[in-house]
């Protein structure tokens, strides 16, 4: 504590000033014991004044400090999925909806807003309201869409905050049951002989399926006759139908269980190395395409001037969700694992999708895909 300027200013001189000096230290002291006497409240006790007005100042903003500055949430959370329910990205939002619902204490309502590869989803959070109750959960397509769509209404990197990486996934080449190619080889050579008229089911321009087709393309120097759809789900509704469509590329997310279950033919997995959940299936690598390996990652995102107290809470939520037991076991029947903790984080998130962009770019451009 500072020294009281009384004391300081008090003389330092001996003798007669000194007692004069004390006379009057005695004088004041009897003063002070009258005023603080009279400012005590009535039954009150003089050794426990109030407290000043510099006292008061110095304890408001501790306690302000103190107090959660943003009251997070207290309405339901819409989490927005820019697929068609049913698909690979739907699946993976439901299943962390649940645990992020439980930590946040509010409901977390999935809505799926299906369209033009993603983007329509995307520019609607982009332009909502930054009070973290509209959640965007995207893939790999909104690291393509700045190459894809050269009008494109929302620049990912900069009209978004980004909350944390949830899992990536590998993609697998599967055929309707009765088409004839029954290895990836043979699939290749038909895909060469055949051409357009081979159809190649995806979910159209961005989409991930898409991306995948593309690279398959390239790797067979071979064009085939693209089919769109709002999603993978309808797709593979058509490719059991085994009919409309001859095959695809999708995510395990979505097609695990159909390939144990038989309903479709199997080729490949687009992984360095052979799926757990899919021993059985073989790599791309194993069937002559080595440079046709894609993985599916995922990741939630808010409008740009959401507030960090709220992105912190989504990040918190989901790094939970994260190591839920039930989380773990359903992706790993799909083929998947979340992502570990420090990859559910803003800045790891931010990093992907900056690198991807840069990825992405090139090869788009050289396959001359417009939407």
């Amino acid at each position: 504590m500072g020294q009281n300027p009384s004391f300081a200013a008090r003389p330092a001189a001996a003798g007669a000033n000194r007692h004069r000096a004390r006379g009057l230290w005695a004088m004041l002291a009897v003063a002070a014991l009258i005023v603080v006497a009279c400012a005590a409240p009535a039954g009150g006790s003089p050794s426990a004044p109030a407290a000043t007005s510099g006292q008061a100042s110095a304890s408001a903003p501790a306690s302000a400090a103190s107090s959660p500055a943003i009251a997070y949430p207290e309405a339901p959370i819409r989490v927005i999925v820019p697929f068609a329910a049913g698909g690979p990205t739907d699946t993976v939002t439901r299943l962390v909806a649940e645990p992020m619902s439980a930590t946040l204490g509010q409901e977390i309502i999935v809505e799926n807003v299906a369209g033009a590869g993603g983007t329509l989803a995307a520019g609607q959070v982009a332009t909502a309201a930054a009070d973290g109750y509209t959640v965007l959960m995207h893939h790999i397509g909104m690291s393509t869409a700045p190459s894809l769509y050269p009008d494109l209404p929302y620049d990912p990197l900069v009209d978004f905050k980004t909350i944390g990486l949830v899992t990536e996934v590998p993609m697998t080449i599967v055929g309707r049951k009765s088409f004839a190619p029954t290895t990836l080889q043979e699939l290749v050579d038909h895909v060469k002989a055949n051409g357009m008229a081979v159809r190649y089911a995806n979910a159209g321009i961005g989409a991930a399926s898409h991306l995948c087709g593309l690279l398959f393309m390239t790797a067979v120097d071979a064009k085939v006759t693209e089919v769109p759809y709002d999603g993978t789900g309808p797709a593979m509704e058509d490719l059991l139908g085994d009919q409309d469509v001859d095959f695809m590329c999708d995510q395990t997310t979505n097609t695990t269980t159909q390939i144990k279950a038989g309903t479709v033919k199997a080729y490949a997995i687009t992984s360095p190395e052979r799926n757990e959940a899919l021993p059985d299936v073989p790599t791309t690598s194993e069937g002559g395409l080595p440079d046709l390996e894609i993985g599916v990652w995922h990741g939630l995102y808010v409008p740009k001037d959401t507030p960090d107290e709220i992105v912190q809470a989504l990040t918190g939520a989901l790094q939970g969700a994260l190591t839920d037991a039930n989380v773990i076991a359903k992706f790993a029947e799909l083929g998947t694992v979340p992502v570990p903790a420090d990859q559910a984080t803003p800045e790891a998130h931010t990093a992907k999708l900056q690198a991807q962009i840069e990825l992405w770019k090139p090869i788009i451009e050289a396959a001359g895909v417009t939407p």
